[in-house]
């Protein structure tokens, strides 16, 4: 399993319609939001490749300007160094 956050960014005035295509993609989880246009979500998928299949859809939504990777956990890597 593989888990990221993703900084998602949008125009302030925006900012509702967004987080809410975000909220009902089935993508991600949406946890915080400014009032600048930052969105944070996580991504969940079974491995890398899902995952990232993921953040492009997410990438694609209307009204996102940018969404990148923040930070990336991936079970696979911690079960290698156990």
């Amino acid at each position: 399993m593989n888990i990221s956050s993703i900084v998602v960014k949008t125009k302030p005035a925006e900012l509702d319609a967004v987080e809410e295509r975000l909220r009902s993609s089935g993508l991600c989880e949406v946890h915080f939001r400014d009032d600048v246009g930052h969105i944070i979500v996580t991504v969940e998928g079974a491995d890398a490749h899902e995952e990232s299949a993921k953040v492009k859809e997410i990438q694609n939504l209307d009204g996102v300007l940018t969404a990148e990777l923040s930070y990336a956990y991936s079970d696979h890597d911690f079960e290698e160094k156990s």
